[in-house]
């Protein structure tokens, strides 16, 4: 965890503290995972298995936000801050912040371009944030 850039984003007012909610962090933990699992059954359309994954990678990701008692005012950055919360690489919440762009579309213009390529990719990398979440949070870091 890198602690001072969570700080810095709380002095330039992208992030807020607020205490850690332990029965919140867990429902999101668990709501990410039910989510996740649901998102890897193929009979669904490839449109509903995105939607899932991405509801489930925003949920886990908010889980560890909020289990070190920050909490954000965008969706996007939640994603973002992955690499200060749970050491992701960029390159991997890269690919949650593509697949919020993508949401964004289908939400707010109706238009979804989503293929088998990116929601698997989706859902590998929403599989190492439920398991970097679930660490944290078990181990009360």
């Amino acid at each position: 965890m890198n602690k001072e850039a969570l700080e810095n984003l709380v002095n330039i007012r992208k992030l807020h503290h607020e205490a850690a909610d332990a029965r919140e962090v867990t429902g999101l933990v668990k709501s990410g995972s039910i989510r996740l699992q649901d998102a890897q059954l193929e009979s669904l359309s490839l449109e509903s298995r995105f939607d899932l994954t991405y509801n489930a990678a925003h949920a886990l990701s908010l889980a560890a936000l909020r289990h070190l008692g920050y909490r954000s005012d965008n969706r996007y950055l939640v994603f973002q801050c992955l690499q200060h919360t749970l050491d992701l690489p960029s390159a991997k919440w890269r690919i949650l912040d593509q697949a919020h762009r993508k949401r964004n579309l289908a939400e707010y213009e109706g238009f979804i371009d989503v293929d088998e390529s990116l929601v698997a990719s989706l859902v590998r990398v929403c599989e190492e944030v439920r398991l970097a979440a679930r660490e944290l949070t078990e181990n009360g870091d």
